[in-house]
């Protein structure tokens, strides 16, 4: 019986026991069911590709000595010459089967392929060239599905049948016992839910990229952190061929992004932000968290005032939409300022008091005070019918990764900010 009650809730329909009189009945539902790639050949499908490729969905974003680096979810990178942001070009292609987050140090681009970590020498962006890779370093990482049908973990953890690179939708049949006279359900539990419950900032042309609110990678002194599936792990990267620097901690809270500011790395989560210290480069000491309503939140930090957005419509959030403002000067007691409505806000980014918002569009705003961000005074710009998901401000100019395309802004000043560029993303 609890294997059956697993099953449903696999599926998406949990039933509660009612009456003790039961039959026996036929259900039907739809299932993602993995699509595997033997582990060879997963593991040499990388290629650095010296000629550009459409870029076909929007990803992670990444600025590194005058080059934009984006990934394709799942698929790999995308390199543009950015040295003239108002007029952008696409010179490069990395294939990297399952990449999702990606980070730059000295001339090295370090990328996840699901549960790998590789890296590539980008000292000529146009020529990348593959270095090596460090094999199963991270938890296990599925792709995205594309329909809110549970999946089918049983055959997805069965590491003898390859590596899970996409899904397929089938429909199943199954005989369980229902109560004859009543019983109650709850449908739309969805492969996200149930997988969620189980158990940077820094000059963008010297030695460590800059990479946006929702990036799941960071670089602090000689190591690479990273979280994924509620842990993190840390990386040694003072040689050139990065190591893992002890056991993986333990964060929890469904860790999602991650923020490097002065001595400290700050990690969103659905529950909120939590602090932790590198004192000790080695051994991060958690120092405290601030909660908030349930929903995905990156964080940006600039001047000890950390940026928060939480947002509905999504598997991580319910019905609240804000930005949170937070003074964190002394990370150990973090205390909140102010929240404030938004429409639906994604990644946002901070550079000398002007924050950028992703949020029914993209909005900018003077936050020099930050209890007065909205006031009518500070509102710089609104840029709509744009559906905008992470931003990288840098020396003026707004580095934008949106549904259609990588939009870029001259804010030299604020109150006549100019769009520069688009370079399209899909059809």
């Amino acid at each position: 019986m609890k294997k059956l009650t697993f099953l449903l809730m696999m599926t998406g329909l949990f039933v509660l026991p009612g009456c003790k009189d039961y039959v026996n009945d036929y259900i039907t539902y739809k299932v993602n069911e993995p699509v595997f790639m033997p582990v060879s050949e997963f593991r040499s499908a990388v290629d650095a590709i010296p000629q550009p490729q459409p870029i076909e969905k929007q990803g992670k974003i990444l600025f590194y000595d005058g080059y934009l680096y984006i990934s394709q979810p799942g698929k790999g990178i995308h390199v543009i010459d950015n040295r003239n942001p108002s007029n952008p070009h696409n010179i490069a292609f990395i294939e990297l089967i399952g990449n999702a987050d990606m980070q730059v140090r000295n001339g090295l681009l370090y990328a996840d392929s699901y549960i790998d970590l590789v890296w590539f020498d980008i000292s000529d962006p146009s020529k990348p060239v593959y270095k090596g890779r460090k094999e199963e370093v991270f938890p296990e990482a599925f792709p995205p599905t594309e329909n809110e049908y549970g999946i089918d973990y049983a055959k997805s953890m069965d590491r003898s049948n390859g590596i899970v690179v996409g899904w397929k939708t089938v429909e199943r049949k199954e005989l369980v016992q229902t109560s004859k006279s009543y019983w109650w359900s709850w449908n739309g539990v969805s492969e996200k839910m149930i997988y969620s419950s189980d158990a940077s900032s820094s000059s963008g042309g010297g030695g460590v990229g800059v990479v946006g609110s929702m990036s799941r990678f960071a670089i602090y002194s000689d190591n690479l952190y990273t979280v994924m599936n509620n842990y993190l792990a840390i990386f040694d990267l003072s040689d050139e061929t990065p190591e893992k620097a002890g056991q993986d901690i333990y964060v929890g809270f469904n860790v999602e992004t991650i923020f490097s500011y002065k001595n400290c790395m700050f990690m969103g989560t659905p529950t909120g932000m939590i602090i932790y210290s590198l004192e000790d480069p080695l051994k991060p000491e958690r120092q405290s968290m601030i909660t908030h309503v349930f929903g995905c939140d990156p964080v940006v930090v600039e001047n000890d005032i950390a940026y928060v957005t939480i947002r509905s419509g999504t598997f991580c959030g319910q019905t609240a939409n804000e930005l949170i403002v937070v003074d964190v000067s002394n990370p150990k007691q973090p205390k909140h300022i102010v929240t404030y409505n938004m429409e639906n806000p994604k990644g946002l980014g901070i550079d000398n008091g002007t924050l950028f918002v992703c949020d029914d569009g993209l909005k900018v705003f003077n936050a020099e005070d930050p209890s007065t961000i909205m006031h009518k005074d500070n509102k710089l710009a609104h840029f709509r019918e744009i559906d905008g998901l992470d931003v990288i401000p840098f020396d003026n100019v707004l580095m934008m990764i949106a549904e259609d395309g990588i939009y870029q802004y001259d804010y030299t000043d604020v109150q006549q900010i100019r769009q520069l560029s688009r370079l399209p993303i899909g059809k």
